[in-house]
């Protein structure tokens, strides 16, 4: 019973359901998942592949682990038929989070927080298909990824503001890509990129919290960009990214989101996209 309670407080603390409207789709927030907890999460992503006119996904299963309070890390794999004939393992990553201000009230705070992101790659950067599998487009994609499309590192500051039931986020950031592991960039790609987005989050239900196992409904709409900044590839792009997102027994989510692009310059092999994730998350496991 003690130990059922320590997870309830755990929970419904800053980090947990108080705050769940901070858990976005696309992007982190400031704020870490409480320390000594386990995340399980698995996402999968849908799109239409312009090289291709064929459908494309991609799988990412991923494991976070709370360190601390303050640093939380992501260990994430990769695997898409995006660059070949059929689903194929790409490569995975490596994410650090540290949050370096709290300033907390009640029903309200701000955090800020530092990121960085490594990732190994093996994908080739132009598709290859299997013949016939596929009636082939010119590629003219400029967009590189951490994803799966590429090997390198980004890192940023994210800023987040509670205010009651809407949590406000913001990250700004800098990538810089690196060859992948058989295959060197072309010249015609760019190999530095910031990377920017604004995102609300905003708790619709409960109207009221009775116990940590009611059902939580929250609404997000996040705006997405990048610009790339040398080479041949420069361009920019801005997505908009409205989510809906479930909460159960305060320890299981699910994830729903549409992305898709409403301004930009830059060549894509593809302008939107579907996802859903799937994660639960074991708390205390350190006790």
């Amino acid at each position: 019973m003690k130990k059922f309670l320590m997870i309830a407080v755990a929970i419904m603390t800053g980090n947990g359901i108080l705050s769940a409207q901070e858990l976005y789709v696309n992007t982190e927030p400031a704020s870490n998942m409480p320390a000594h907890s386990l995340g399980i999460r698995l996402t999968n992503k849908f799109f239409n592949m312009e090289h291709s006119r064929e459908n494309g996904m991609r799988f990412e299963p991923e494991i976070m682990w709370g360190v601390n309070k303050k640093l939380m890390l992501h260990l994430q794999g990769y695997a898409s038929n995006m660059m070949q004939s059929s689903v194929r393992a790409e490569g995975g990553s490596v994410y650090a989070k540290y949050r370096f201000l709290s300033l907390d009230q009640q029903h309200a705070h701000f955090r800020m927080a530092a990121y960085v992101r490594g990732a190994v790659i093996d994908n080739p950067y132009y598709p290859v298909m299997a013949a016939g599998t596929h009636p082939m487009r010119p590629y003219n994609n400029k967009e590189l990824d951490l994803e799966g499309a590429t090997s390198g590192v980004n890192g940023g500051i994210i800023a987040t503001q509670l205010l009651h039931k809407l949590a406000l986020s913001t990250t700004l950031g800098y990538s810089r890509y690196m060859n992948n592991v058989k295959d060197n960039i072309p010249d015609d790609f760019s190999r530095n990129a910031i990377n920017y987005s604004l995102s609300a989050g905003y708790l619709v239900l409960p109207v009221k919290y009775k116990s940590f196992q009611q059902t939580n409904l929250n609404l997000y709409l996040e705006l997405l960009g990048k610009t790339n900044t040398d080479g041949v590839g420069r361009g920019s792009y801005l997505d908009i990214a409205p989510a809906v997102q479930f909460i159960f027994n305060s320890t299981t989510r699910l994830d729903l989101s549409y992305r898709a692009q409403v301004a930009g310059d830059m060549p894509r092999n593809t302008f939107n996209s579907f996802l859903i994730r799937v994660e639960h998350n074991i708390f205390n496991i350190k006790k």
